[in-house]
């Protein structure tokens, strides 16, 4: 028994040891990062002077592309400060930065799903008091940041795409606190896009922010309207990477991302105040300013991250009171566009860290996937429990209620197509295997039941493929129970298409991609789809090819599963765009007893697609030469 507590007590020790060399080793700022990343070969320095206009980005793609090392610009054109990105470009390189952090996070994560954890195995948690310690904010009263200010315009004017509207801010940490609970405890902490200059900004006066209807700071603004004053707001950039990743945390209203940022961070988010306004101490870069609640300006366009520009709307814009920077500041940024990009490792990570909790939060909710290859709103993939006690054949029922629990959660809300599928009919189904996933789900769906749409509502503020800003619809399509058709992975030989309609191929077994015409109105459209799916209703053997896309290039199309994902669920509204063989209306349900179709040509209101500079491109191309500083990366 003595021995026993003997070694209880010296693991426990032991413990408490690592838990004080790790936080020793934690990033204390970006520079800390650099160096460590640069030290053990995950970084390279770019010295050859590059130009933020289009230029920076362009390399920051292809190296994302090629899976290349995070890159240092040390000579950026027109600006004193030097710039740093493609820091998460790799699931590598995350967990990389992340090394000592890491297991703490999901040590407190699996308390959180089962709390019992900590008696059955209380050594394993031992360290966990000492991580908790470091989500609690510390309040101080200077810091790094403050010892010098500069103008918005003397930032890297970092500009991604050709007809973006400006340079952005594409890493910020948008900070606000709610009016009627100030202080960090009720504060949000959310990226959310900054316009530096272009349209009807006054320069270094103001900057445009733009956030999406359902954030966290929304909330915040809609109590400011309340009260009848402007919001206060600071923009936080660089710091240590968890600061970075804390920003896109879907965490529940009321649970401050400071806390998450300590934790990961493995030291307690050091904060302040300067003339009211909130100030990251560790952070490279702070703009203070206020919000005027009810004026707004232009902003936009931008490209983003469904591959396509998200074009100028109105947005409320912020007053620039202030911008600080520390000694040594290195200026974040990071390229949206077409998925992948460097923020698909955003996604990753937090899967890999908030993946056990999902069950606690949604009952019967086994995984779910927003698919980045689908600009990852349009998507979502979903397994959960079908237990509800069948009389007679098993079909969706428990599911359809996971499914409007997953269409009430945060970000899952904007998808606009959830497939949800019984964990019961495949245990080793996973939603990360998108081919075999589609293909469990196509084998089982009887179009007739199983497509349950919303209409009129509310849909991505990025996504313009519905009927308007912020209008569209949503459709759940559940599969539960046997198979009931095996699927084909080839067209009839003696298929015949209606006229306008042309190449048809398989590109996933029961998935067709046909050739139509260009799109020109809805009225045609519609009636060229109907006549289609007249077609298809009269022909034999297309049981087992349930789901048909109309695109504008098959060869596109079924180049790879991307391509396929990314035409059909960004190019099409459900309730808009969906029709099929044999449709029909009864009790105000829609169905068909044919094959299902989804048109996703580019219509005239959709977005324009992202396409980069030719001139740039041969820019960077010389960059790649022998003795230049991008040679055998990209």
């Amino acid at each position: 028994h003595i021995l026993n507590n003997i070694s209880y007590f010296q693991n426990t020790f032991r413990s408490v040891f690592y838990c004080l060399h790790y936080h020793a080793m934690m990033y204390k700022n970006l520079s800390d990062c650099i160096a460590d990343l640069e030290r053990h070969g995950h970084l390279i320095r770019v010295n050859e002077e590059v130009d933020p206009y289009l230029e920076m980005a362009e390399i920051q793609r292809r190296v994302y592309q090629e899976q290349g090392p995070a890159l240092l610009f040390t000579r950026v054109k027109g600006c004193r400060f030097p710039a740093v990105s493609n820091l998460f470009g790799t699931m590598d390189r995350t967990r990389f930065m992340f090394r000592h952090t890491l297991a703490a996070v999901q040590k407190l994560i699996e308390l959180k799903v089962d709390p019992a954890n900590l008696a059955k195995r209380p050594l394993r948690y031992a360290g966990v008091p000492f991580s908790a310690l470091t989500m609690l904010p510390w309040k101080k009263s200077n810091g790094a940041v403050l010892k010098n200010t500069c103008r918005i315009g003397e930032l890297p004017q970092i500009t991604c795409w050709p007809k973006d509207g400006g340079p952005f801010v594409t890493l910020p940490q948008v900070y606000s606190e709610h009016p009627d609970h100030p202080g960090w405890k009720m504060s949000n902490l959310g990226m959310y896009r900054i316009q530096m200059a272009g349209n009807q900004y006054i320069q270094d006066r103001e900057v445009g922010g733009h956030y999406q209807i359902h954030r966290g700071i929304g909330v915040h603004h809609a109590a400011a309207i309340r009260r009848g004053e402007k919001l206060r707001v600071s923009i936080f950039v660089g710091g240590p990477p968890a600061h970075t990743l804390a920003a896109v945390m879907p965490l529940p209203e009321g649970l401050s991302e400071l806390m998450f940022a300590g934790v990961l961070t493995g030291r307690r988010f050091r904060y302040g105040y300067q003339n009211g306004h909130a100030v990251s101490m560790d952070a490279d870069f702070v703009i203070t300013g206020t919000i005027d609640t009810q004026a707004t300006k232009p902003e936009g366009p931008f490209g983003d991250h469904l591959g396509y520009y998200s074009l100028t709307h109105d947005y409320p814009y912020i007053e620039v009171e202030q911008v600080y920077h520390r000694d040594g500041a290195v200026w974040p940024f990071t390229v949206v566009g077409r998925p992948p990009q460097e923020d698909t490792s955003f996604g990753d990570i937090i899967h890999e860290i908030t993946g056990p909790v999902i069950p606690t939060v949604i009952a019967g909710l086994h995984g779910v996937n927003a698919v980045d290859g689908a600009g990852v709103h349009p998507l979502l993939l979903a397994i959960g429990s079908e237990r509800y006690v069948p009389y007679g054949e098993r079909k969706p029922q428990e599911l359809l209620t996971i499914a409007n629990a997953i269409l009430g959660q945060g970000q899952l809300s904007l998808a606009k197509y959830l497939f949800i599928t019984a964990k019961e009919d495949d245990l080793s189904l996973d939603v990360h295997d998108i081919p075999k996933f589609l293909q469990h789900v196509l084998s089982r769906v009887r179009w007739e039941e199983d497509l349950h749409l919303q209409t009129r509502t509310t849909i991505d503020t990025l996504d313009y493929s519905g009927s308007g800003f912020n209008q569209g619809s949503k459709v759940v399509i559940a599969s539960a129970g046997k198979v009931r058709r095996l699927l084909a992975s080839q067209v009839p030989s003696e298929l015949k298409l209606p006229e306008g309609f042309s190449d048809a191929h398989v590109i996933l077994p029961g998935i067709v991609a046909v050739r139509g015409a260009q799109y020109s109105d809805r009225v045609a459209a519609r009636k060229a789809i109907r006549v289609l799916c007249e077609y298809l209703e009269h022909q034999r053997d297309l049981e087992n090819l349930p789901l048909w896309i109309v695109c504008d290039d098959v060869t596109l199309v079924k180049a790879q599963l991307n391509n396929f994902l990314w035409v059909t669920f960004t190019r099409s509204d459900p309730a808009a765009d969906m029709d099929g063989a044999g449709a029909f209306v009864e009790d105000k349900h829609w169905g068909c007893r044919g094959p299902l179709v989804i048109d996703a040509r580019i219509k005239p209101h959709h977005a324009p697609p992202l396409i980069e500079d030719p001139d740039v491109t041969r820019r960077v191309d010389a960059l790649a030469e022998k003795g230049k500083s991008l040679y055998g990366i990209i």
